[in-house]
This record gives C-alpha cells, sequence and structure tokens, in this order.
C-alpha cells in the first residue's frame, strides 16, 4: 500500500489525450489472429506509461454474465447485517469472507466500502495460517456456481493478456513457455466490493489510494462514473507539472486492468504498478 501525501488533490479536468487506452483482447484470442502484432505493442505501451488500460472483452464473454453477477453482489449487499456477517472473514482466517464497511484500511484510514473476498482454494486448509483458510459463499441460489465459472474465465483470459504482454515485451516462444509455467497457476484473490455514496466530511475515502501488489488486476463494475480514479505521474504531460487523478469511467464490453507490483519487479520497472483510489460521491450504491 503506498501513502498519499500531496497528490491528495481535486480530479483535474485534462485532455482526453491524457484518458485510459483501450485494447481488445481479440486478437489473441486465436493463433495466429490477425492483429497480434499491433495489438501487443499497444499494450506494451499501455503498461509502460500507463500501469491502467481498459481491456475490451466484449469477443470474449457475454455482456449478460457479469451484470448477473452484479445483480447478485446487490441482493447480497442487500441483506441485514447479522446474515452478513454470517460469513465474516474472523471465521476464518481473517481474509476469506465478508468485511463490515470500515472495516477495510488504507493509508492508515476506513475505506467506506463493504466486501466478500475469495483466494484459490488450498490444500488441507487451516484457518489459524495466513490465508490457508476456506472460501465462504453466500447462500443465495446460484451465486457460488456463476462467480466460479467466472474465475475460470478470468483466469483464462489472464493468460492470454500474459502472453500478450510476453510478446510486446519481445519474448521469443521458449521465453513466454519458461514465464507461463511459473503463472499458469496463481494464487488469484477475486473480491466483490460495494460502494454506498462517501458522506460528505468523511476524512477517507471510498478505497484509499494505493497500488496493487499482484500480477494483474481486471475489474469489471457497474455504469457508475466518476468513482475510480487513476493517478498520472508523466511531468509535462499536457502542461501538467506533477501529475494528476483522471477518471477511469467504465466503458461497455471492458474491464479495467492495472499492472501489480509484480510485474513492475520483473519488467525492473519498465512496466508500472500505478496508484489509483475510488472516491464514489453519487447517490447510488455501486
Amino acid at each position: 500500500m503506498a501513502t498519499l501525501t500531496a497528490v491528495e488533490n481535486n480530479v483535474q479536468d485534462v485532455p482526453k489525450l491524457a484518458s485510459l487506452p483501450i485494447i481488445s483482447i481479440e486478437p489473441f484470442l486465436h493463433p495466429g489472429g490477425h492483429g497480434r502484432l499491433s495489438a501487443a505493442a499497444a499494450l506494451h505501451a499501455a503498461c509502460s506509461e500507463y500501469g491502467f488500460f481498459y481491456l475490451d472483452i466484449s469477443s470474449y464473454v457475454d455482456p449478460s454474465e457479469p451484470e448477473e453477477l452484479t445483480r447478485l453482489a446487490r441482493e447480497f449487499f442487500a441483506l441485514p447485517q447479522e446474515e452478513k456477517d454470517k460469513i465474516s472473514i474472523t471465521n476464518e482466517d481473517n481474509a476469506r469472507g465478508y468485511q463490515r464497511l470500515k472495516e477495510n484500511v488504507t493509508n492508515g484510514k476506513a475505506d467506506n466500502h463493504e466486501g466478500i473476498d475469495f483466494y484459490r482454494p488450498v490444500e488441507s486448509p487451516d484457518k489459524t495460517k495466513p490465508l490457508w483458510g476456506e472460501n465462504q459463499w453466500p447462500t443465495i441460489p446460484g451465486f457460488k456456481e456463476k462467480y466460479e465459472t467466472w474465475v475460470e474465465k478470468m483466469k483464462k483470459l489472464g493468460l492470454l493478456l500474459m502472453e500478450a504482454m510476453a510478446a510486446g515485451l519481445g519474448l521469443s516462444p521458449e521465453e513466454w513457455a519458461e514465464l507461463r509455467n511459473k503463472v499458469d497457476d496463481s494464487f488469484w484473490v477475486m473480491r466483490i466490493i460495494g460502494y454506498p455514496p462517501l458522506p460528505n466530511g468523511y476524512d477517507g475515502f471510498s478505497c484509499g489510494a494505493h497500488r496493487d501488489y499482484g500480477c494483474l488486476t481486471l475489474l469489471y463494475a457497474d455504469p457508475t462514473p466518476g468513482a475510480l480514479q487513476v493517478y498520472l505521474n508523466q511531468p509535462g504531460l499536457l502542461g501538467v507539472e506533477d501529475g494528476t487523478w483522471i477518471n477511469a469511467d467504465p466503458i461497455p464490453g471492458c474491464v479495467v486492468c492495472n499492472i501489480g507490483e509484480m510485474w513492475e519487479v520483473w519488467s525492473n520497472g519498465l512496466y508500472k504498478s500505478t496508484l489509483h483510489r475510488v472516491v464514489h460521491k453519487a447517490s447510488n450504491y455501486r
């Protein structure tokens, strides 16, 4: 987690050239797909310049699928508090399960959201060990099955994206095979997060500024604009001296993808793990 200090300014109005790029995964869905080299080059530029981008997955998943997952999540978060607490993280390893509103803390401040965390199942679970418990699922019909299907699809998508990134870096087929062997059974985490409106005068954020510690993050969000914000730390970009926060509003058919600190280490700093935060001030629950 990064400590946010002087960059806690309001989102600035910056030209559209400073918006995040959009890249389609379609060329990598089939061997020898048309446009693979250009897509890999665009992905390389996005990873090195932004650390964030939109990934168009409209050719990979039916848009009704994540919409159904959103409906199920809303059904859970609308339950009485005592029902949600039945799968509290305190029942397990303090990681897997439900976190109450403001239970998650970033940069020393409580985040104004609630959520459910799931991790890759492990052999011989032991809830006394960090991250080594068992996942806790809501009892809502279809919830577990539909989310497990989504996890499998996102794992496959992650490998396709890794292959594209390897091509963008100029890795040989042998080098990519070596890298794939290290990431093809990743220790994944899936978070389902619910954001109520940020109270006026609240000393904190919906989710405080941080960099993701893993490899890749694939984020699907409901259509609410003006919530997710990304920090562009590019001195001189379009007249911005130090950098600025920009909104990463949802785009139909796309997920937002960002680079985790693992990729920054692997690439020796070439690919950036970028600060981002959530400031949800609209009146709806998202």
